[in-house]
Order: C-alpha cells, then sequence, then structure tokens
C-alpha cells in the first residue's frame, strides 16, 4: 500500500511522515535548509503483519503542484494535512481538488501541530473539516490532532493506518507493464536506474520493456520494490528498476517517460476524455484553450478541442480530445489533470477514454456513443456495447492497446463471449456471431439475384461485394469472411470475382472451343504481350465482334481480364505479373519502381506496361505517386488461387 500526504506548504506533512516511521523524506541539502520539501519524498516501513507499506512526501508549495501531481498517481491512501494554527489553507483545497479527480477513495485526515494551539482551536478546526469534506470521499473519514514534535496522538494515527492496510482490497496487477519514471540516475557499479510507479501490469527480472515514448529498448537487470530486492514489480508498487541497453543512460532516459511492455509502445498526442472543470474556474474555456497536461509523472502543453459543444464551463463535464505537445502512453481509465499554462491554478482532470484517438470525424454522433461504450468499467461490457454500433466490429490490437489488456486477458474475454475473429497477418478484426452470419445471409442473398439476372458471369467483383454488402469492413477482414464461406461449400472464388459454389457459367460448345485455342496463347509465350481481339479473329478466321463477345463472356466468367480494351489476360497470368514486381520492388532501395522497370522486365512494349500497371492501380495492388509505383502489401494475392 503506498500512503500519500497532501496539504498546505509548511503543515508538517514531512515531519508527520518521520513521527511515523523515523525516516526523514527531506534528501536535498535546500530542502533541509528552507525546510520545505521540493522534490518527491518516500519512506518505507515493515507493518507488524509483515507488509510493506510505502508513504510519499509531496511538496505543499503552489508552484511545486507538478511535482504533488507525479506523486498523486500512486496513492491507495491519503493523509490530508491540515496546521492546527493555519488552519485549511489554499492549497489544502487544492490538493484536495487533485485527490478527487485522481480518484483516491480512501484517506485519513491529520491535524497537526496541535502543541501549539488550545484543545478549543482543535475542536473549531474539527468542526470547520467537517464541513470542507462534506460530500468527499473523506466525508466520514477520522480526524486524528496530532503533535509530530511531542508524539501526542501518533500511536493512534499508526495503528489507523495499520488497520487501513490489512483492510484495503490489494490492486489487482493486471494489464501489461507501465511504470511511469519520476526519478533517473546512475548508481555505482549497477549502471542507470529509474524510480516511479507501477501503473498496470508486472515485470520481472531480465523482462525486456521499451523506454517510451522514445522506442529505446531495455533489459531489466534488477528490481527494488518498497526499497527491498525484488524478483517483480507489480501495479501499485513504488519500484526502482536497474535498466540496460545500448541507448540507455541518464540523457536519454528522463522524468516523465514510462518503461514498457513492448505491445504498448504506440504513444500518441491525441486522446479522447471525459474532462470535469473544477467549480473554482472563473471564467469558460473556448476551443483549443491552452492548459499544461498531467499524466502518471508527465507533464506537458497540450491543448483541448471540445467534442460535443463549443466552451465549458466552472462545474461542467463534457467529451473532450486532448492534443499534447509530447506523445503519451496511456490507457483507458487513465486520470490525468490540466492546470493553466502559467501553473498558478487546476482547471480540471478526468478520466482518459481513447488513448488513440481519431482527428477525423472526432465530433460525429456515432463517435459519442463509443466513448459512452469506452467508459464501462468491465471490458465485456465495453466490447459488446462497441460491437453493437456501426461498423460492428473493432480493430483487436487497437482494443487491446487502448484498454491495456494482457495477452491472457485479451484471451479470457474472446472466449466469454459469442465473438468472431477475421484475420490478415498480425491483424485481427472481431465482430459477434450474430453479426458474422447477418454478413453471410447477405452475401449470399445478393449472389442468388445477382445470378439470376446475370446467368452466363461467374460471379461479381470482390470489391464490388464488398462495397454493397459489408461496406463497413475492410477489404483485408472481408477476403477472410468470404473465406469461411468457401471452406463450408457455400461460395467459390477466381480471382477477384466471387460467385455462389453451385452457379455454373458455360460458353456454347463451338465458343468454348474457339476459347481454348485462345486460352492456349494467353498462357503461352506470349503471355505477357498478348495478341489483341482483332488479332485473334484473323488468326481464327471468325469475325471480330463475335471473337470479342467470347473474349468478354470469359472475362464475366472470370476466366480472364480486359485490362485494356481489346488486351486480355488470363487470372494467372495477372498473379505472375505480381510476383515480378514484387521482385523488382525488392530490390529497390526505396522498394519503389517505374513503368520502364516493369517493361524492360516483361519484354512487352511501354504502351502494354502502362495498361498493366494502370489495371494494378484501379485494384489496388499498386500506388501510384507521380511516375512512381510501389506495391500494396494486402492485395498482392487479389489474382492468387483461392
Amino acid at each position: 500500500m503506498i500512503i500519500g500526504t497532501a496539504g498546505h506548504i509548511d503543515h508538517g506533512k514531512t515531519a508527520l511522515v518521520r513521527a511515523l516511521t523515523g525516516i526523514d523524506t527531506d534528501r536535498l541539502p535546500q530542502e533541509k535548509q528552507r525546510g520545505i520539501t521540493i522534490e518527491l519524498g518516500f519512506a518505507y516501513q515493515t507493518l507488524k503483519n509483515g507488509e510493506r507499506i510505502g508513504f510519499v512526501d509531496v511538496p505543499g508549495h503552489e508552484k511545486l503542484i507538478h511535482t504533488m501531481l507525479t506523486g498523486a498517481g500512486s496513492i491507495d491512501y491519503v493523509m490530508l494535512v491540515v496546521a492546527a494554527d493555519d488552519g485549511i489553507m489554499p492549497q489544502t483545497r487544492e490538493h484536495f481538488e487533485i485527490l478527487k479527480l485522481m480518484g483516491v477513495k480512501h484517506g485519513v485526515v491529520v491535524i497537526t501541530r496541535i502543541d501549539l494551539v488550545d484543545k478549543e482551536r482543535v475542536e473549531a478546526l474539527k468542526a470547520e473539516l467537517h464541513e470542507f469534506l462534506k460530500g468527499s470521499f473523506l466525508e466520514n473519514a477520522p480526524i486524528f490532532p496530532v503533535s509530530s514534535l511531542t508524539g501526542e496522538g501518533i500511536p493512534a494515527l499508526r495503528e489507523e493506518i495499520e488497520n487501513a492496510a490489512s483492510h484495503l482490497k490489494k490492486r489487482v496487477s493486471c494489464g501489461r507493464f507501465r511504470h511511469a519514471i519520476d526519478r533517473c540516475f546512475v548508481l555505482s557499479g549497477a549502471g542507470t536506474v529509474v524510480t516511479g510507479t507501477v501503473l498496470s501490469g508486472e515485470a520481472s527480472t531480465n523482462d525486456l520493456m521499451v523506454i517510451a515514448p522514445d522506442h529505446l529498448t531495455a533489459r531489466l537487470r534488477s528490481i527494488h520494490v518498497q526499497d527491498e530486492v525484488s524478483n517483480k514489480a507489480r501495479t501499485g508498487d513504488r519500484a526502482a528498476l536497474n535498466i540496460v541497453g545500448d541507448a540507455i543512460n541518464k540523457d536519454t532516459v528522463k522524468r516523465g517517460m514510462m518503461v514498457i511492455d513492448p505491445f504498448l509502445d504506440k504513444p500518441s498526442q491525441r486522446f479522447d476524455v471525459r474532462l470535469t472543470i473544477l467549480p473554482s474556474e472563473p471564467k469558460p474555456l473556448k476551443q483549443w484553450f491552452p492548459v499544461h497536461l498531467h499524466h502518471g509523472s508527465l507533464e506537458t502543453n497540450a491543448r483541448l478541442v471540445f467534442l460535443s459543444q463549443d466552451t465549458m464551463k466552472a462545474g461542467e463535464t463534457a467529451y473532450v480530445q486532448i492534443i499534447s505537445d509530447k506523445a503519451v502512453i496511456a490507457a483507458t481509465g487513465d486520470r490525468f489533470v490540466i492546470r493553466d499554462t502559467s501553473a498558478s491554478r487546476t482547471i480540471g482532470g478526468g478520466i482518459i477514454l481513447d488513448p488513440l484517438a481519431p482527428e477525423r470525424h472526432r465530433r460525429a454522433p456515432e463517435r459519442f456513443k463509443f466513448l459512452a461504450a469506452m467508459e464501462k468499467e468491465d471490458n465485456l461490457q465495453a466490447l459488446s456495447a462497441i460491437l453493437a454500433l456501426p461498423p460492428y466490429g473493432i480493430d483487436w490490437l487497437y482494443f487491446c492497446r487502448a484498454r491495456n489488456l494482457s495477452e491472457v486477458e485479451a484471451g479470457k474475454l474472446l472466449s466469454s463471449g459469442h465473438f468472431v475473429v477475421l484475420e490478415h497477418g498480425q491483424e485481427r478484426f472481431v465482430m459477434e456471431q450474430q453479426q458474422e452470419q447477418r454478413l453471410q445471409k447477405a452475401i449470399v442473398d445478393y449472389l442468388v439475384e445477382f445470378h439470376k439476372n446475370e446467368p452466363d458471369l461467374f460471379g461479381v467483383g470482390l470489391e464490388k461485394l464488398r462495397r454493397d454488402v459489408a461496406r463497413e469492413i475492410r477489404a483485408p477482414y472481408f477476403r477472410d469472411l468470404l473465406q469461411n464461406e468457401i471452406d463450408k461449400g457455400r461460395l467459390k472464388i477466381r480471382g477477384a470475382w466471387v460467385g455462389l459454389a453451385g452457379h455454373e457459367a458455360k460458353l456454347s460448345p463451338e465458343d468454348e472451343a474457339i476459347w481454348q485455342r485462345v486460352y492456349k496463347v494467353l498462357k503461352g509465350q506470349e503471355r505477357f504481350r498478348p495478341p489483341r481481339t482483332r488479332d485473334f479473329a484473323q488468326e481464327l478466321g471468325i469475325d471480330e465482334n463475335h471473337m470479342r463477345q467470347i473474349l468478354k463472356s470469359c472475362a464475366r466468367m472470370g476466366r480472364v481480364y480486359e485490362v485494356a480494351q481489346d488486351y486480355f489476360f488470363p487470372r494467372e497470368v495477372l498473379a505472375e505479373i505480381i510476383m515480378i514486381m514484387r521482385d523488382i520492388a525488392e530490390k529497390k532501395e526505396k522498394h519503389e519502381f517505374v513503368a520502364a522497370d516493369l517493361r524492360d522486365r516483361l519484354n512487352n512494349g511501354r504502351k502494354v506496361s502502362i495498361f498493366l500497371l494502370e489495371f494494378f492501380d484501379r485494384h489496388g495492388v499498386t500506388i501510384r505517386k507521380g511516375d512512381i509505383r510501389r506495391l500494396n502489401p494486402h492485395r498482392l494475392d487479389l489474382f492468387a488461387d483461392s
């Protein structure tokens, strides 16, 4: 358990921790000289039951609120400290508001320096505190009058803390590992050491991690938890990590960075939140309002984009997109605080809902429904709510990253409901089983109607089918959806054409004989520069229009593709050309090529090479920028065998 102090400057927070633990948390010379805390201070104590607890002593000065915020994120239990001779002061109020914004739920109130006042003053302050705390998480918390100088009240407070430590629910080490760095230093004989709070997950000695957001690879050489050697660091721990790596040193690793599981290494400068403005904010905030953002141990400048309104007033709560100057590794459910850019006041705070938010369509009504779904704490409830919204599915890696799910948690979540996973390479798209069944029925119904109207065609183009029936499904996942139906024997694919398994498109026996002679040429030595329609007609001694009709019928059946007017290529030849283009691209430094590269490999002339490339452009196999092209890795199998 981590216990934190909160309260106004010079109200005896450090002296209180020293009285409870025997440890002076002021470690800097200037702290001892001036008698105030400047940096976070830490003390540890072993309780009677053997549990090790930590104390985080935060500075109380208004100009050091940013340091207080770094410590507040790790607190399980707070001691709100108020000096008997001063009473409730400005930073008492600000610290308390920050504790509420950070989601702290448990604590105790401590009146210090009672040796300086009479009993009547203590009782009057108690009454004032009861009124101040009304409606908050400390409304029913006990109030302990103490003197750190004489020791009066300290034993009773220590007993209360031990009781809380034994009864408070321990943090569960869920999610993947995230450790917010608040100090970095070099230890003789060990190397670089970072200290901070484990925000989620757990890590063991020798685990490989990433220092974010700078993508630095590091290994955990050793771990200290609550100031003792340990093999593991878990959620909620104060941990010191001895990290090693090629680019790891005190100049590359800074306060505000995170030690994270490599899977989470997708920092973002744009995230959607539920923001609450404090009642004390004097003026309405307008669009693009500049703020100082605090998340974990990070502090950075940012701007607010209001999603559901154009301004926000004191006491209001709304959906907001935060655009930060620095990249952030956040997760759904993380707490944050915003202050004004001059660091003179706390403006508000809230909960991060989407840590990987989009720039486009951020104010669409469907987006608000999505954010409402992401607000649900239960992962299964959140996933089910999202899958009930268009596009009725979600990128699974995005969902696991946003909600910081471990591999085990993700697996359990998928097995807990009727979910279907569509795959493409390393990517996953998840939908509910009933949605898959609806789409499969819609595909079959569409093809039944299509074959009724076009009986001589093999089927419909794959991309047209997707746009007409399942526009919400990305093309790579749609192919996987179709594959499920192919495996069941309901559909068949030929190149980029899809048809019902039981449908057969046929030519007349005479036309079939002509086609077989043409097909032999199209896949032969001249396959990269085939004869045109009129050339086949002359060679075979038939009418040119009849020849064209046969070839176009074969194109509708999926036997060939009309790359340009009267230029026809079989599916397998197009697949071969794609492999040749891939070989060309792989030999180029930037994996880009021009028409002349293809012309020289195929030896088919510039005109036919241009026809082929423009055909591949239309089908998304190649991506053109000026005269330069590159291959789309998701479309290389478009003309491959199904």
